[in-house]
């Protein structure tokens, strides 16, 4: 494993609750720090702009509080989520309540920016950049990111086409910094396989969707709970960037999953219309095959605790 900045020491559990856009939000990530992984979302979830003060308010009074109940088993640090693709206009005052509050990690998406790295280092917080190969990952590294979130094939959200055995290898012939594997994580079995492989954590995104503190809706949970990875479907249609989607919901706005267009990655757009282009098409990850309920996300993290114990026992390790 690699050396970790003291923000990532503090994780308990080798896991990263990946931000999940409009489903994300303070009940969540304090219910995941407290249950001893990093939880996160992104600022664009808070809408409108101002409320993310408040959002960032609740989370860090109620990690306080509970670390100050609970000094033998302290929350885990929390992370909020920035797209620096140019149509994201909210970046900067967003990225200043991230300064204001000292998020001690960023996760960046969709473009590297040595501006945004050396803000987030100004309060001593650490960054961590998603990308979807290894040419990508050497471009973050260089422009100061601290870490990288592998985005393999398989993730749900704007997921890439590599296995993850080919994508951490490729990885860790150059870098030693801290990483995580995404990618149809879903159990305590595939926590121990991404530690295998070379990641430090693994980001777990879509099986959190199906918790009682997630920000989806009834029929999206229940989706989720009802569907495996023969229900995804993978297109650019809805954003401009490839990511992986739940077939119902695809039929359900009328459109042949099975026979999508194309969409013109220049049209991307992840500022004031993105919320409603992405409301009625549920993004998910195939790696949902093994959520069989919705639960507290507490429950949850037990459960993929009680597995990765389990394997370890099973290897010996």
């Amino acid at each position: 494993m690699s050396s970790l900045p003291p923000a990532l020491q503090r994780v308990p559990f080798p896991v990263i609750g990946s931000p999940l856009f409009i489903i994300s939000n303070p009940k969540l990530v304090i219910a995941q720090c407290k249950a001893g992984i990093v939880g996160s979302m992104p600022a664009l979830n808070a809408r409108p702009a101002s409320q993310l003060d408040e959002w960032l308010a609740e989370i860090t009074e109620a990690l306080a509080a509970h670390d100050q109940a609970h000094p033998d088993q302290p929350s885990a640090p929390f992370a909020i989520n920035q797209i620096v693709h140019k149509s994201n206009d909210r970046l900067e005052h967003d990225m200043a309540l991230c300064a204001k509050y000292k998020v001690p990690i960023v996760i960046t998406s969709l473009g590297a920016r040595e501006d945004v790295n050396q803000a987030v280092h100004s309060w001593g917080g650490v960054v961590l950049h998603d990308i979807i190969n290894n040419f990508f990952a050497r471009k973050a590294i260089e422009k100061g990111a601290d870490g990288l979130i592998a985005v393999a094939a398989g993730a749900g959200g704007h997921a890439g086409v590599k296995s993850p055995f080919a994508l951490i290898q490729e990885i860790r012939q150059w870098f030693q910094g801290p990483v995580a594997l995404s990618g149809s994580i879903a159990t305590g079995d595939a926590v121990l396989a991404a530690q295998a492989m070379g990641a430090d954590f693994a980001y777990i995104g879509s099986a959190f969707i199906a918790t009682d503190e997630a920000r989806a809706s009834e029929e999206y949970k229940q989706c989720v709970v009802d569907s495996n990875s023969d229900n995804i479907v993978y297109s650019n249609l809805f954003t401009g960037v490839h990511g992986n989607y739940l077939k119902p919901s695809v039929k359900a706005a009328g459109l042949d999953p099975d026979n999508l267009p194309e969409s013109d990655p220049s049209k991307m757009n992840f500022g004031g219309d993105a919320k409603k282009a992405w409301k009625d098409i549920w993004g998910c990850g195939q790696g949902i095959g093994a959520v069989n309920a919705v639960v507290p996300a507490a429950e949850l993290v037990a459960r993929l605790k009680q597995e990765y114990a389990a394997s370890r026992a099973r290897l010996a390790l």
